[in-house]
């Protein structure tokens, strides 16, 4: 996206707005509304990605950009007198995990888009100064990487502990309306920005025709979502941890959250329960509850020198889709490495073969191409330090769906191994590449 003449001058303010909410951290901003102009408007959308799917309304990007300037205008005259009213979401599912179960995503429409991106341009250097620093999710500047380095690395200098794996069931979905506006009037009272704000938690959910405004929740895919979310954590759960729970620890701790994904880590057992007892009180004030089967407390310590493999005291946990665990470095010294999670491998391995499926009667060269572009993007994520081998694995895998399904597609002359790998000779698949790899980081600096 390329920036425009007026990108310079908003970014002057958002950085004048952090820096007073830097120095101020106690107040609270009660004029804010009046830098939400037209240049600002310009600004959210050419920051507002043009390819997503499409609201309530149907209009795609192109078709809003045909009159942007008139458009604009009238969202702006809207939004400043109150005549804004909020869209519905649009819900579809996506598949969660084994592809038992979906995610519900919200789409908001494209208009709706630009102006929450617009509230979220003058929140987000607000509360960029109040979140901690373990806390990874969605914030500017950081990654799921930038949480994965921070755990290795803490661990590795605590030599392991016990760690507790935090997963909050349905967290978008309880996630309470009235818990949310008044931890956002401590910092925001724009009477603007606040009634925008209360609109888009009203403004409910469309599906198959239906239009349901639950009291709860906040729909996974919109612009706002993920900073609200963060709000809402940031006051439950990370001040509540550095301010009271942190100071009654005996041992060293540390956290790293991404979301509402948390590990917490404990030198001390003792900590580690006291920890798990405590949690679930404090999420319940908030009307959050602890997954019973996927909140565990697991034993992750470094083993001893003199031992050969890990035993029953060095556990393993997952973390962003990636099992950690201990093992013996090259130079015989142990180390933890980061795999990938069994249960995101399988779900890698089962959209292959439905992806060959679906598209066994396509020409062979675009399918190449194609299955190419997903196991780079793959490796885009998963290539990091010590994983090749679940890498080499998903090629394989990979080699298997696309003959089997080649193999299926005629009935005269099947695809057996020897002309495959004559087939693969002239369309190769790309060898795993770890682009994460610190190694590569290290030649690369």
């Amino acid at each position: 996206m390329t920036e425009t003449s007026s990108s310079s001058t908003i970014s002057t303010r958002l950085q004048r707005i952090a820096k007073l909410a830097k120095e101020s951290p106690a107040m609270a901003f009660t004029t804010l509304a009046h830098y939400i102009d037209m240049d600002h408007l310009r600004e959210a959308h050419r920051l507002t990605r043009k390819d997503g799917a499409v609201g309530v309304d149907g209009q795609t990007a192109a078709e809003y950009a045909k009159n942007l300037e008139a458009n604009l205008q009238s969202l702006l005259d809207r939004a400043k007198s109150g005549g804004y009213r909020a869209p519905p979401v649009r819900r579809v599912h996506i598949p969660k995990g084994d592809g038992s179960k979906t995610r519900p995503i919200g789409v908001p429409t494209f208009e709706d888009k630009i102006l929450q991106r617009a509230v979220l341009m003058l929140l987000e250097p607000i509360y960029e100064q109040d979140f901690v620093d373990w806390s990874h999710g969605f914030r500017p500047g950081r990654s799921a990487h930038d949480a994965l380095a921070a755990t290795w690395s803490a661990l590795m200098d605590m030599h392991g502990g016990w760690v507790i794996e935090v997963d909050i069931e349905s967290f978008f979905d309880e996630l309470d309306h009235d818990h949310l506006r008044t931890f956002l009037r401590r910092r925001v009272q724009d009477g603007v920005l606040s009634r925008l704000l209360g609109k888009w938690l009203a403004a409910g959910v469309l599906e198959g025709g239906v239009i349901e405004k639950p009291a709860s929740g906040t729909p996974q895919g919109g612009v706002i979502s993920p900073l609200l979310a963060n709000v809402y954590l940031h006051e439950v759960f990370d001040r509540w941890f550095e301010d009271e729970v942190r100071r009654r620890l005996a041992g060293r701790a540390f956290v790293v959250r991404y979301a509402d994904d948390i590990v917490i880590v404990c030198s001390a057992e003792a900590d580690a329960r006291r920890v798990m007892e405590v949690l679930p009180k404090r999420l319940g004030r908030f009307g959050l509850r602890l997954h019973p089967d996927k909140t565990r407390r697991v034993e992750f310590r470094q083993p001893r020198w003199s031992q050969r493999r890990p035993g029953p005291g060095q556990g393993s946990f997952d973390l962003l889709g990636f099992t950690h665990f201990w093992m013996r470095s090259r130079r015989g010294t142990w180390v933890i490495r980061q795999k990938t999670a069994r249960d995101r491998f399988h779900r890698a391995v089962r959209r292959l073969w439905e992806w060959c499926r679906d598209h066994r009667h396509w020409p062979v060269a675009v399918q190449h191409r194609i299955l190419s572009a997903k196991l780079r993007g793959h490796d885009a994520y998963y290539g990091v330090t010590g994983n090749s081998s679940m890498l080499a694995k998903l090629r394989h895998q990979a080699r298997r769906a696309w003959r089997r399904w080649l193999h299926r597609r005629s009935q005269r002359g099947g695809m057996y191994w020897p002309r495959f790998r004559r087939l693969l000779e002239r369309y190769p698949l790309p060898g795993p590449v770890a682009v994460r790899s610190v190694h590569r980081r290290t030649a690369n600096p």
